[in-house]
């Protein structure tokens, strides 16, 4: 069976709930509307927010995951029957932390991941640092892992969830800044050295530089990085090519996963107060069937079917 995903990038300025959700329904009545349809960071926490403090900015925006705000994204995507990754959201936790926090919401409405940002933009970013590696499966098609601005520049964090099967990574961005430039090759980057898709997503003028991306595990662009108008980039992913990347080598000569062989001993790395150990090197390989899907567990976290992630 294929495994082919029509993807839509959607690089567009900040929105109000009502705003963002009269938008997506004009998109998904193009006849070439995408199965996954995903936003930049704080899409919709961004309005407005140059007139207020960061106090108010958290307190206007600030709700939990299954607040109103979940409920009408939920509502949204199984109207439109399509996995919908609206950016990020601020959460605000039980004990009144507050996280940035990508959410991801299936075609029967129901929140199938969330991901705290790990590697916030300190010291301008406010908000608590998150501490688990999240991906989760689109069955019938792949693994997604999700990442967060920021994150790129670390490349562990895109090591882990390629290694933890990610076939696919989503890079939700608001980058305002001259920093977009850098961020450009380090998602190709990421993409050329894990062997995997990466898919970076960032706000149109003025809320953001724009520069939306859509890179193969061989690192060429699919989608080439954007200006900074609003756009609606469409592309297809297909998740085979991971495999096939892979199996054959990246440009027929490069086979990063498969450098530790048996016997070898462990690579002592001290930054980490760790190792490298060859047995685990290789990543997981996604289960293709949904009874395989519900059995999964891997170390870290894959969202299971009720949004929850299990270690």
């Amino acid at each position: 069976m294929s495994r082919h995903l029509r993807v839509a990038l959607v690089q567009t300025s900040a929105e109000s709930l009502e705003e963002f959700a009269d938008g997506l329904r004009r998109r998904m009545k193009s006849p070439n509307a995408a199965r996954l349809v995903v936003y930049p960071e704080l899409h919709l926490c961004s309005l407005g927010v140059e007139d207020m403090s960061e106090q108010e900015a958290v307190d206007r925006y600030a709700e939990p995951l299954d607040g109103p705000r979940g409920r009408s994204l939920g509502a949204l995507a199984r109207e439109l029957g399509i996995w919908l990754v609206p950016g990020t959201v601020l959460e605000r936790a039980e004990d009144g932390s507050v996280y940035n926090t990508a959410v991801v919401y299936n075609p029967d409405g129901e929140r199938a991941a969330h991901y705290r940002k790990i590697f916030t933009w300190r010291p301008y970013e406010p908000f608590c640092p998150g501490r688990e590696f999240v991906v989760f499966d689109m069955p019938g098609h792949g693994r997604v892992g999700l990442s967060i601005c920021y994150d790129s520049w670390y490349p562990e964090v895109t090591r882990h969830l390629a290694w933890m099967g990610a076939e696919l990574v989503i890079n939700l961005v608001q980058t305002p800044t001259t920093g977009r430039i850098q961020e450009i090759p380090l998602n190709q980057a990421n993409a050329i050295v894990n062997q995997i898709w990466v898919a970076s997503v960032n706000g149109a003028s003025p809320t953001a530089h724009g520069g939306s991306l859509l890179v193969d595990p061989e690192g060429h662009f699919q989608i080439p990085a954007a200006g900074m108008e609003d756009a609606t980039l469409v592309g297809i992913v297909d998740f085979d090519r991971v495999a096939a990347a892979r199996t054959h080598g990246t440009s027929g000569d490069s086979w990063p996963w498969e450098h530790f062989q048996e016997g070898d001993s462990r690579l002592a790395l001290p930054l980490y107060n760790g190792y490298i150990d060859p047995a685990a090197w290789r990543p997981a390989v996604p289960p293709r069937t949904p009874a395989a899907q519900r059995a999964a567990s891997l170390n870290g976290s894959v969202a299971s079917e009720d949004g929850a992630g299990h270690e």
